[in-house]
């Protein structure tokens, strides 16, 4: 049914000065000069709130605005004990191999900041990098940062450098201390830019004792004699200041050059090494800072930035008072909003859910930069004759790709070490939790992603941004196609959104005499109705251009291979594929027919095409768009037919891909996992179906899919079981045993055949995942790419807190095997 949206707007308030947000239940509509001053205001308020951040997530601690070329921050470390082993030590980007026993946010809100730890086993050092955000001013307010290390090994030397650039003309500075040797109080960058006006970074002088030196050296004034901090002033150009490491080391070298010039190179003559490898103090204006100190033990510094439109400075005590108010402040929200249910709300469980959302919501990065994209339009690339796959190859080798751009995007990150820029379908189920947190937030990332939409309804499935993203992936996966798709996990996010809409009637906030001023930006297009309805008139169109992008550029063919179905128009086929991969799919290596032929049809693709038509017939309905609901409900109604006619196998009970045989004629090919379960897992079958029996049947069989850790991703029965690269052919991978549990709930919760069945399954792979992820995470420190069927170790790429992160939504459903209540919810299987 379609809301009264003007009672809705009658019982909005609109927000304070202080952005504190109340309801009134008698209060009139705003006027449309209201609203155009709330959407203006609410729009400035969430701009300088998401201003700054730590979103270079590629890096252990990086902090930038989301403004192109701009003021940008990272921390380098390492010990200095040994020349053998000093490059080896130095730590910048995140990396997979580094002696790391863990490390991310232990608490993190993108609106306050929070607190990260790093445990440094390589370099003996435990790290801790505390963030926070003070607003005011028109330009994103003030932030500072608390770096503090703590060694094993008291005596150990430990440099530390901040490493400052700024793209883009404008004006940065290192003013001159008092000494030529170096800093002994604070260290003072002043600056102006166009998106941040005008300045103030301050690198303190900290706490920690500083290394002293007697070689003769010291008495040299160029070298100093240590205790002091250093800085060097550089000028770059803009393409390559984002190389930290190259640079830092370019300058060490020129100081290693003139000690072996100068025989200081022999052991009996040579400097100690952290004097060798500190740098000469030579501040002054330019676009590279290397701000260094060297420390011997524990040691703790700030970093101060303060804008001067904030009109005041900050200071290390409003730093340690905004430290302690922002840990109060999680601690006590999470609570409320993931509210754990046994068996998981053990404080064990408490602190690894708030590791594991704030690693997801603290690895958001703003990433900007050209792309690289064939729009050649090959015609191979239409992919209609046997053998295409070999022939779009050739193609690729001879049609030249372009940079586009430049872009920007904001965007959650699988992994910040291996995989630290945005992927399509991946960010559908990063946002999921995240919207729970900050609603607000999560619709900020979909409309960066979609003003990445291209005039046909195509994004790119791998946004690999400007040449330090690049840097981070081989050269044959840089470029990017644009009749390449990828699963439309978007769609779930905004129809989430659309259901809590429709539900809060602007009231959500009631309870509360106040919010502080992170919860009510973060739930803004809630309790502000009609800003939430601005923002889906506004990006519809985008989702259904994409909606129309996929059926026109990814459709299969019924008609030329006389197949019967319910309609002739409703049938997918990815394109892109290969004779051992499917990446479009996102499932990549997961068997498909052989040989690859132009008449396939993928049942995972149109369950997908499926979600989008729910979803947007949902959407429009909110948006009382009743024609294009009706022809969204026609598409479904085809494809929830043509699932079954085009890709039900009733011999081996489950939904399979199609392909063309030797006679020209349908044939089914079954390998029986995570693509068998696909209408089940987007929502498009009905709870009673006989056909749901077959699935749980499959799902529960401890010879298919079942694990005692999770849902395998291949039948330990088919005859591809853990073969090749298996990637897709055997582990466990938590998004899609994620929906399962989701959609396991939702038929353990209606009445029918299957809920009592379902109701086991359910409880027992909740209980699995969150075990498997929990086990893993405290043995090693870390969340994992996926988990081994027969282990549930975790393996491949770590530090994934992406899509792993689910868990943290897992641990908060209900506990039905204690016998909570089981009522169906009122949103049925829509909601994911």
């Amino acid at each position: 049914m379609i809301p009264n949206w003007r009672r809705l707007l009658a019982a909005t308030a609109l927000l304070t000065s202080t952005t504190t947000v109340t309801a009134t239940t008698d209060a009139a509509a705003p006027s449309n000069n209201d609203e155009s001053i709330l959407h203006s205001e609410l729009a400035s308020q969430q701009n300088s709130s998401l201003l700054w951040g730590p979103y270079r997530p590629n890096l252990y601690f990086g902090v930038r605005p989301r403004i192109p070329k701009s003021l940008m921050t990272g921390l380098m470390w390492g010990k200095v004990e040994s020349f053998q082993d000093f490059q080896n030590t130095m730590r910048y980007t995140c990396e997979q191999n580094e002696g790391m026993k863990g490390y991310g946010w232990d608490e993190y809100d993108a609106r306050n900041g929070g607190v990260q730890t790093i445990h440094d086993k390589g370099n003996g050092l435990t790290l801790t990098t505390s963030f926070v955000k003070v607003p005011g001013g028109r330009n994103g307010g003030n932030w500072g940062a608390r770096v503090k290390g703590v060694l094993v090994d008291p005596e150990q030397r430990t440099t530390v450098i901040l490493y400052v650039t700024q793209e883009g003309g404008g004006r940065l500075e290192a003013e001159r201390g008092e000494e030529k040797r170096g800093y002994e109080g604070d260290v003072v960058l002043s600056g102006e830019s166009e998106g941040l006006g005008g300045y103030k970074l301050v690198v303190t002088k900290g706490e920690g004792e500083r290394p002293t030196s007697t070689h003769e050296i010291s008495e040299l004034e160029a070298w100093g004699e240590g205790g002091r901090t250093t800085v060097q002033s550089l000028q770059y150009p803009d393409e390559q200041i984002w190389q930290a490491k190259p640079i830092v080391f370019r300058q060490l070298k020129e100081q290693v050059d003139w000690l072996v010039e100068n025989k200081y190179d022999n052991a009996e003559h040579a400097p100690p090494v952290w004097q060798v490898f500190t740098l000469q103090n030579r501040p002054g204006k330019g676009n590279v800072h290397i701000v260094q100190k060297v420390f011997k033990g524990d040691f703790e510094f700030d970093v101060l930035f303060s804008s001067e439109s904030a009109g005041t400075e900050l200071k290390s005590e409003d730093l340690t008072r905004e430290i302690k108010a922002g840990s109060e402040e999680f601690g006590e929200r999470f609570g409320g909003v993931f509210a754990l249910k046994a068996p998981f709300n053990a404080d064990k469980y408490k602190k690894f859910g708030r590791s594991m959302f704030s690693n997801l919501i603290g690895g958001i990065g703003y990433f900007y930069g050209q792309a690289v994209v064939d729009r050649s339009y090959a015609p191979e690339y239409d992919e209609v004759d046997e053998g295409f796959w070999e022939e779009a190859a050739e193609a690729r080798a001879r049609h030249a790709e372009a940079l586009e751009g430049p872009h920007e995007l904001f965007t959650s990150v699988p992994s910040r070490p291996f995989f630290p820029r945005g992927f399509l379908w991946d960010e559908g189920f990063h946002l999921l939790p995240i919207a729970d947190w900050d609603t607000d937030l999560a619709l900020e990332v979909i409309k960066s992603w979609f003003n990445l939409i291209d005039e046909d309804g195509w994004i790119g499935r791998e946004q690999i941004l400007g040449a330090e993203a690049r840097s981070k992936v081989p050269q044959e996966f840089q470029t990017q196609y644009p009749h390449y798709a990828n699963p439309p996990t978007l769609f779930l996010v905004v129809e989430q959104f659309v259901e809590r809409l429709l539900n809060t009637n602007g009231t959500a906030a009631v309870h509360k005499e106040r919010l502080s001023q992170s919860e009510s930006l973060a739930n803004a297009s809630l309790e502000n109705p009609e800003v939430g309805l601005d923002y889906l008139r506004k990006i519809y169109p985008l989702l259904r251009r994409q909606f129309q992008w996929f059926r026109k550029t990814q459709k299969g063919d019924i008609k030329s291979y006389d197949r019967e179905a319910y309609s002739t128009k409703e049938a997918y086929r990815w394109r892109g594929r290969t004779t051992t991969h499917c990446l479009t799919s996102g499932l990549d290596d997961y068997p498909r027919p052989q040989p690859p032929h132009p008449g396939e049809l993928h049942v995972d693709l149109m369950s997908w095409v499926g979600l989008m038509a729910k979803s947007l017939s949902n959407i429009g309905d909110a948006l009382g768009f009743a024609e294009d609901v009706s022809e969204y409900r026609t598409i479904l109604d085809a494809i929830e037919h043509n699932l079954v006619d085009l890709h039900w196998s009733e011999t081996d009970g489950c939904f399979c891909d199609a392909t063309i045989d030797d006679f020209e004629e349908n044939k089914l090919v079954c390998h029986k996992g995570y693509i068998s379960l696909f209408p089940f897992l987007t929502g498009l079958m009905k709870p009673d179906d006989p056909k749901v029996g077959r699935i749980l049947a499959l799902i529960g069989d401890e010879e298919e899919l079942w694990t005692p850790y999770g849902l395998r991703s291949l039948s330990k029965k088919d005859a591809l079981y853990e073969t090749a690269e298996n990637y897709w052919r055997s582990p466990i991978w938590i998004n899609i045993n994620y929906m399962a549990v989701k959609q396991l709930h939702y038929v353990a919760t209606q009445d029918g055949p299957h809920k009592e069945v379902a109701r086991d399954l359910y409880s027992r792979l909740r209980k699995n995942l969150v075990e498997t992820i929990y086990n893993a995470w405290e043995e090693t420190g870390f969340a994992w790419e996926q988990y081994n069927p027969d282990t549930g170790k975790g393996q491949r790429t770590q530090h994934f807190t992406g899509w792993t992160s689910l868990v943290v939504k897992i641990m908060t459903m209900e506990d039905l095997e204690g016998g909570a209540k089981a009522t169906g919810s009122e949103h049925g299987h829509d909601e994911l």
